[in-house]
């Protein structure tokens, strides 16, 4: 079995974080379903799943036509009032029949996807993985990128972002691995925005998996932003009292952020762990830290000595 996926991530188009409440109703988009809330360690809202009918190919590394037949699931989140993710997957599975069969029998099984013909799980993994954007494919960002916009268009929202930041796409796919096999982990960065992740995992649900997708997703983009929203502020030409105010809206509005791993299952961790070895999410995220700690600290040592 193999589960596609991918998260695109960004700011919330408000110039405060949102209440939970007003997440709530921002990611309240399927009738007679519950927006999913919780506030610690970190206030965090996700919406429904919505389905998405396809009849499609899917993107394979050697060109192959593989035909799938099924539905995607996807959904939107929001954490800390701030940060967006709209993020769509599916598990594919070798189909049974020759052929197509009737909807009702797809829709009986949502967010799953059946192959007719023959498949190579392999194939589909290193096309994934590669995977350009075409119309004769599944394109799982349009699907995801369609549930972040829907909440940024919510009425609820200003659209007075407090800094510019740029989105970013973390393609992934996982498989099962036996019991007794360690979990595997490849991240790749493939350009500015865009991200690959490749895992084998044990025999943990599908929703443990997608958790943990979109939490390293939140992350990369929160490392991303930081880093360069503190590049472009640090090298200007300013005087660092102008620095600080320039560095404010990231101190006001990320800094407090950073959580790997808070809402990822046990059997996952390790994925997170290896990401701490190398790259070292979190020692790149403290050096940016350290770099705006400074520039305050100078800040304020050349204020006082003004002052005197």
């Amino acid at each position: 079995m193999l589960i596609l996926g991918e998260v695109h991530t960004g700011l919330l188009q408000n110039s405060t974080a949102v209440a939970q409440d007003d997440a709530a109703a921002i990611l309240d988009v399927v009738l007679g379903e519950r927006v999913r809330r919780s506030e610690r360690p970190i206030a965090y809202a996700v919406s429904p799943e919505r389905l998405t009918g396809v009849d499609c190919r899917l993107p394979t590394g050697t060109g192959s036509r593989t035909r799938a037949v099924g539905t995607v699931a996807s959904r939107a989140a929001i954490t800390a009032g701030h940060v967006l993710q709209g993020s769509a997957f599916a598990v594919v599975e070798p189909g049974r029949e020759p052929r197509r069969r009737a909807w009702s029998h797809y829709l009986a099984r949502p967010g799953q996807l059946e192959t007719i013909g023959k498949v190579d799980l392999a194939d589909l993994r290193n096309g994934q993985v590669r995977a350009a954007e075409s119309e004769r494919s599944l394109d799982l960002g349009a699907i995801a990128g369609r549930a972040m916009d829907g909440a940024q268009r919510s009425g609820l929202l200003d659209r007075r972002a407090p800094l510019r930041t740029q989105r970013t796409r973390l393609r992934w796919l996982a498989w099962r691995v036996a019991a007794e096999a360690p979990v595997s982990t490849a991240f790749s960065v493939e350009s500015d925005t865009v991200r690959t992740l490749v895992l084998g995992v044990p025999d943990v649900p599908l929703a443990a998996v997608v958790d943990l997708c979109e939490d390293l997703a939140l992350h990369d983009w929160l490392l991303t932003t930081m880093i360069s929203y503190v590049d472009r502020r640090i090298t200007a030409t300013a005087s660092p009292a102008e620095r600080v105010a320039q560095l404010r809206p990231a101190i006001d509005h990320l800094l407090h952020l950073w959580m790997p791993a808070a809402r990822v299952a046990e059997p996952l961790l390790p994925v997170w762990e290896s990401l701490e070895r190398r790259p070292g999410f979190t020692r790149q995220w403290d050096t940016s830290v350290s770099r705006i700690r400074d520039q305050v600290s100078l800040s304020a040592v050349l204020t006082d000595r003004a002052g005197r």
